[in-house]
């Protein structure tokens, strides 16, 4: 219904913003990663969603439209209200969330404050495929990342580390960098056992 939103700042907060418009105040409900995207001009413009309900219409503000898209995927989930969808765009960027759900990367996603295993599971099985497909990105890299880690935790088994321990040390080392060959994953993850 209201797509986006042009003029002035007239107020702004970590959580939301004031514009008015044409001599008319409305309130958007923003995440941290807009805030922090926001300058302090006097005239800006913000992407929105309109959400009705029965008792209430509120309006959702976004610096970027792929922000905007990557929250109407969120809300989109059973169980993942704009609340919780806002606060992980508050976590982590968009492009960190559309990352998670597109490697498969529950414990990123779990990271969230007030995510559970069975959001975060439910997250990526509803959102994955739509991930890749509209952003057009490639299985490959999850697939030669899965590969990469499997081979890494397999050697690091043979040097007599437990699997365990080691598949916690790989993660956040590939969590770093998902383009690391086996060698720097093995070398990185050495550093850190």
């Amino acid at each position: 219904m209201i797509t986006h939103l042009k003029g002035k700042l007239v107020e702004k907060n970590p959580t939301y913003v004031i514009v008015e418009c044409n001599g008319v105040g409305y309130f958007l409900n923003i995440s941290l990663h807009t805030f922090s995207q926001l300058r302090d001009e006097e005239s800006i413009r913000l992407f929105t969603h309109l959400q009705v309900k029965e008792d209430s219409h509120t309006l959702f503000g976004f610096v970027e439209k792929t922000e905007r898209e990557i929250f109407r995927l969120l809300i989109s989930v059973s169980g993942v209200g704009s609340s919780t969808a806002r606060t992980m765009l508050s976590s982590l960027s968009p492009s960190q969330v559309r990352d998670a759900i597109a490697n498969g990367d529950v414990p990123s996603i779990q990271a969230v404050k007030g995510i559970g295993a069975k959001t975060a599971q439910r997250v990526i099985l509803d959102l994955k495929d739509k991930i890749l497909k509209v952003y057009d990105m490639g299985e490959v890299s999850s697939e030669s990342n899965n590969t990469s880690k499997e081979e890494a935790l397999s050697a690091l088994e043979v040097l007599g580390f437990v699997r365990r321990q080691s598949e916690k040390v790989v993660d956040k080392v590939l969590s770093e960098d998902p383009s690391l060959s086996v060698e720097d994953i093995i070398k990185l993850a050495l550093k850190n056992l």
